[in-house]
């Protein structure tokens, strides 16, 4: 498959970094403190701001206490990089889209997405779409279209690379094409699906644009 675009956009954990581990250990943590099951916990974590999952697993629970115990587990999340490494194919496509209108858009605010980056060895993108800049979480599509905006682009124009249900949702309703990235997008019908960025070549175009070459 052969995708054009004027700009791309690239969610961070799970699509350019595995932080799985992390993930399972901060909120194994929380969901054992709290008495809720960490397989519910897993069902809709991945793509979402954490005050936003909270909210989901304690529907009865104030939003304060939430935003307030989203900022604590951010932190330890910030300070605990232990087995995070980039998904294969990550280093190599971010390099070739260096000199290309792209943006990391993100549920991670600047420090978390900071430290996993570099823990990662990834070049952090110029355009950042972090936590601090939306008010709402994916998948509310506000993160994508800020990211568009920022380049310039119309949404439609955009291809967004994304790992879980609640980001590629979130392009979807940003009506943007979207390339789903290992085990966790394939069920959430994305534009195409691969299960690394190895599979994944970018090449520029005359007019600034890009085009991607998606192998089967």
């Amino acid at each position: 498959m052969e995708l054009t675009a004027r700009a791309l956009l690239f969610d961070m954990d799970g699509t350019l970094v595995d932080s799985d581990a992390v993930v399972l250990r901060v909120w194994s943590r929380w969901a054992a403190a709290h008495g809720v099951d960490m397989a519910e916990v897993l069902k809709i974590v991945h793509g979402r701001q954490a005050y936003a999952t909270m909210a989901e697993l304690l529907p009865e629970r104030p939003m304060a206490v939430n935003h307030a115990e989203a900022a604590e587990l951010l932190a330890r999340e910030t300070a605990d990089v232990e087995g995070v490494t980039p998904v294969p194919g990550a280093p190599a496509l971010l390099a070739a889209v260096a000199r290309l209108p792209h943006a990391l858009v993100t549920s991670a605010d600047v420090a978390l997405a900071g430290a996993r980056m570099h823990a990662a060895g990834l070049r952090m993108p110029p355009t950042m779409i972090t936590a601090e800049s939306v008010s709402a979480s994916k998948p509310d599509p506000e993160g994508f279209l800020k990211g568009a905006a920022e380049l310039g682009a119309d949404p439609a124009d955009c291809v967004v690379f994304e790992d879980s249900g609640a980001g590629i949702e979130a392009g979807r309703a940003a009506g943007m094409r979207v390339v789903g990235v290992g085990p966790r997008a394939g069920a959430h019908a994305p534009t195409a699906l691969v299960d690394t960025l190895e599979r994944v070549r970018a090449e520029a175009l005359p007019d600034g644009g890009v085009r991607l070459v998606i192998a089967d």
